[in-house]
């Protein structure tokens, strides 16, 4: 009994990292990581697309606090081929992405938007 619990357990954390991945992007955005300990606000943001390029917003809240979000993407975003253009802007081909902080909280809303750039 105590190896069909193992198993099972082993099988359930295998089927729980897909899922944990799928979510790990701001939402229009699958080149952006969502960092930990936020989670995605649904239903909040748009995405288009023009001649001119995509135009994505996405919000994301969190127990974390502007230092910590700014830190993360700067570590992470050049991994990916994103240059940090200023304070909490990103540029990458011909896009730019935005990382703002909205008023309030906690816990910490933070807006990406992303458009050509």
């Amino acid at each position: 009994m105590t190896r069909l619990l193992a198993g099972l357990a082993v099988l359930l954390l295998v089927l729980a990292v897909p899922a944990a991945r799928a979510d790990g992007f701001v939402a229009g955005m699958d080149d952006v990581p969502l960092m930990p300990g936020l989670t995605l606000l649904d239903d909040a943001g748009m995405a288009f697309d023009d001649e001119a390029g995509r135009v994505v917003e996405s919000y994301a809240y969190g127990v974390v606090t502007e230092a910590e979000v700014l830190a993360f993407y700067d570590e992470t975003l050049p991994q990916l081929g994103w240059q940090a253009t200023g304070l909490g802007s990103y540029g990458r081909e011909s896009e730019l992405l935005r990382i703002e902080f909205l008023v309030g909280g906690p816990p910490l809303t933070i807006r990406f938007f992303l458009s050509p750039g």
